[in-house]
């Protein structure tokens, strides 16, 4: 995904002068070319990210559009004031790309660790947050948003579906219909979702805008059960609260299914943190039968 997703902004920066383009020292050799066809909207700050969304800012005020990337935990919390303030606060639209979800770097600890970036960044009103689950994915995303005028941040991840989705407009879209319980699997977490719920009558809608939620199409779609269950790749319970408001004028049960909200210090790959926490197949379908 972070691959495409560079890809994707090189040929979006040669092709629209109207775009500039921030690093902090991440994802150069695939930024080159756009640094060599106009050098002028390619800044490289270092290893400033508070710095990096200032000057992102100034872009905007002169009626660029700015694409922020560097990692997540550096991109969602250590510049969160600044994304607030700059962007938020002051109505400017920006494109903020970051790679290493959750822990993708679970070799380096818990500075590289993100599972709370989505839920730091959903206190900024306005903004938009988006999950792709795949390369495909991630490139129509970024096309889609990157100049629509509101502060917008898009996680890539190493861990993948197996298979891009046709995404419907609005962020919501129905992978497949039941009756006995409502699941929402969230970004890269479609593929094993859809596995753990292998021989249960399960409405299955898949989740690429998390903020805002699609409440609409949950309210329309969701099963005829009360159990409504939230898978993501998150600190747990992340879009509780958007869930539980699309359905106020039903009666339901929610059970949040994500990245336990504790300290992960123990060292790494991402499957192996899934396996450890409960997120793999295995586990998610064990909280499931459980709950329903």
């Amino acid at each position: 995904m972070r691959e495409q997703a560079m890809a994707t902004v090189v040929d979006l920066f040669e092709r629209d002068e109207e775009i500039a383009l921030i690093t902090a020292d991440i994802s150069l050799d695939f930024l080159r070319p756009a640094v060599e066809h106009d050098p002028r909207r390619a800044i490289n700050v270092g290893i400033m990210e508070q710095s990096a969304i200032g000057v992102a800012a100034g872009f905007a005020l002169e009626g660029f559009h700015p694409i922020v990337h560097t990692l997540a935990p550096f991109l969602t919390e250590r510049p969160l004031e600044q994304l607030k303030l700059d962007f938020g606060y002051q109505g400017l639209g920006g494109l903020f790309i970051s790679a290493g979800a959750a822990y993708d770097y679970g070799q380096s600890g818990g500075t590289h660790h993100s599972p709370g970036g989505v839920q730091a960044l959903s206190s900024i009103p306005g903004i938009e947050i988006l999950l792709p689950g795949s390369p495909a994915e991630t490139d129509s995303l970024v096309r889609t948003s990157y100049a629509n005028g509101r502060p917008t941040y898009l996680r890539t991840s190493v861990v993948e579906n197996a298979a891009p989705v046709e995404l419907a407009p609005g962020g919501l879209t129905v992978v497949q219909r039941g009756r006995d319980v409502t699941v929402i699997a969230a970004g890269p977490f479609l593929s094993r979702t859809l596995a753990a719920v292998d021989g249960i009558d399960a409405t299955v809608l898949y989740a690429t805008t998390l903020v805002p939620l699609d409440a609409a199409t949950l309210a329309l779609e969701a099963a005829p059960a009360a159990e409504i269950v939230l898978v993501e790749p998150l600190y747990e319970g992340t879009t509780a609260a958007q869930v539980s408001a699309a359905l106020a004028h039903r009666a339901t049960r929610l059970l949040s299914i994500g990245v336990p909200r504790r300290f992960i210090k123990h060292y790494g790959t991402s499957e192996q943190h899934d396996r450890d926490l409960g997120l793999d197949v295995h586990g998610i379908r064990e909280r499931i039968l459980g709950f329903s």
